[in-house]
């Protein structure tokens, strides 16, 4: 796992590297910026001296920065063009003395160009650049952007240029990934640790490829960091992965009772049973209702399915329960939800499997969160139980807005997760996991052809397995999200994100699985 850490933490780092190291804060600049220069070099390799750069810096440090990275272009043969936010009246230490660097070495070799920032005409003069820097924030960024900022903005975003963030991009909350008007970066090169609002929410979407850049100090600082963000690697999940033995049978190879689907839904019954097969568990078991079982069909897998409902409803009733009752028992895992539908029987339902199902390993989706809505839940122990929802259903939950979650994803998370001693696997792009002391685990799998119907069932059904499988509930959680997403990535080439289905991830499972050993070893 690669260790996350907020805005904060690594201001303290330039703190550190000055107060106790004694480098100074030019050299910190000096070291930031031969990073970017070097990490843009890789990063964009058609990049030659014949193309012109530009940087557009602002008021504090990240200016000072972008100004130090000018001038390392401007000696390695680029003409460069500086738009500022600041001169000599405005800019102050560190800043000011990189400012003043780059413009004597303009004025010596004219292989640069200064514009003092007046209005928006000003930044005209970059559309000729074949690479842009984004100089004007970094982690300074809380809340709405000011003017000029937006606007600065979404001009950069729209110029047919390879962009960089230096550090942050623009506009994005280092800690919490939010942000209204963000700069749309190709490359991130984050200065000394990993900022965590870079792998979520918006930080996912414009940080482009995010690489680590050095200022001076090493591992060991970060190190010594307490942090309880990370971001999963192959690993991660491998080490998640469950372990077969020779002596094994399909039951002690993990047992999933799953209780989903109605008359209205049955597809998604369908992904969530059948994807328990597809990564390993030892037996399937799904209840339908009665008068609708023949609308389900087990492909010829495996798939045992049981019927529940002597009476007409095409959907879960309390009455229903015995029916079923003593496969709760049986099962190493109960998942409850997908296609099960919201009939107001349904809710007091699942409200009754609730206390049943206490102290044993649930995994809840879809249908089965919405009787919990609204801050219900509160009611109700979740320990060793696993919720499943995306982020709509989260919000629901919590009673608030979707907009409000997303204002800071992280922190709503990890206190679920303490609250309720429940597994929290919040589906979006990226899956961040929780686990009941409020450390969240970020994918770094997946793409946007996940974003179609039955995807989260098979998530569902590959997580029952695996907890099935291995009794080990974290790492299971964890091997499912990566393998689940990577699943997909593997077939972005084959289908494109266009043609990718649910059916898809889920059968390819195995060779998932099969490419994730074969890296790892």
């Amino acid at each position: 796992m690669i260790p996350l850490f907020t805005a904060e933490q690594n201001r303290n780092a330039d703190k550190y590297a000055v107060e106790t190291l004694g480098l100074q804060g030019p050299m910190l600049m000096e070291n930031a910026s031969r990073s970017v220069f070097i990490e843009t070099l890789k990063a964009f390799p058609e990049l030659n001296n014949m193309m012109t750069i530009g940087v557009v810096a602002g008021k504090g440090n990240n200016g000072g920065d972008g100004f130090t990275t000018a001038r390392h272009f401007i000696n390695n043969g680029y003409y460069v063009k500086i738009i500022t936010l600041a001169d000599e009246k405005t800019l102050k230490g560190d800043a000011l003395l990189n400012f003043t660097a780059t413009k004597n070495l303009i004025s010596q070799t004219k292989s640069g160009e200064i514009t003092l920032y007046k209005s928006r005409r000003d930044l005209n003069k970059l559309k000729d650049c074949t690479v842009i820097f984004d100089a004007l924030l970094g982690t300074g960024a809380q809340g709405k952007l000011k003017p000029p900022y937006d606007s600065i903005i979404s001009f950069l975003n729209s110029l047919e240029a390879f962009r960089v963030a230096i550090d942050v991009p623009s506009g994005l909350n280092a800690n919490t990934g939010a942000g209204e008007t963000v700069f749309d970066a190709d490359l991130t090169v984050a200065l000394g640790g990993f900022k965590q609002g870079l792998f979520f929410e918006k930080g996912k979407a414009f940080s482009g490829e995010v690489v680590k850049g050095y200022i001076g100090i090493g591992t060991e600082y970060f190190e010594s960091l307490e942090t309880d963000t990370y971001l999963l690697e192959p690993e991660d999940a491998y080490e998640g992965l469950p372990v077969k033995t020779v002596d094994m049978n399909k039951y002690s190879a993990g047992k999933v009772f799953t209780i989903a689907g109605s008359g209205k839904y049955v597809g998604a019954a369908m992904f969530s049973s059948l994807s328990v097969f597809y990564s390993g568990g030892g037996a399937s078991v799904l209840t339908v209702p009665k008068n609708v079982r023949n609308l389900f069909h087990d492909e010829n897998v495996g798939l045992i399915i049981t019927p529940y409902n002597k009476g007409e409803k095409e959907f879960l009733t309390p009455e229903d329960i015995p029916d079923f009752e003593d496969k709760l028992n049986w099962a190493d895992v109960t998942t409850i939800g997908p296609g099960l539908g919201r009939e107001p029987e349904t809710v007091k339902a699942v409200e009754e499997l609730i206390k049943l199902l206490k102290g044993k390993n649930v995994v809840i989706d879809a249908d089965g969160l919405f009787p919990f809505r609204n801050g219900n839940y509160k009611n109700y122990n979740f320990s060793n139980f696993v919720l499943t929802p995306h982020q709509k259903e989260f919000a629901d939950l919590l009673g608030i807005p979707l907009e409000e979650l997303k204002e800071d994803v992280l922190r709503y998370g990890g206190k679920f997760s303490l609250e309720t001693g429940a597994y929290l696997i919040l589906k979006g792009a990226p899956t961040i996991i929780f686990n009941p002391r409020g450390e969240a685990f970020i994918n770094s799998t997946g793409n946007a052809g996940m974003a179609k119907f039955g995807s989260g069932d098979v998530l569902s059904g590959v997580t029952a397995s695996f907890i099935a499988q291995s009794k080990e509930i974290e790492e299971a959680v964890i091997a499912a999200v990566y393998i689940h997403s990577l699943s997909a990535d593997l077939l972005r080439t084959e289908k494109t994100i266009f043609g990718l289905t649910a059916k898809d991830i889920m059968t390819n499972i195995p060779e998932t699985i099969k490419f994730l050993d074969a890296s790892i070893i």
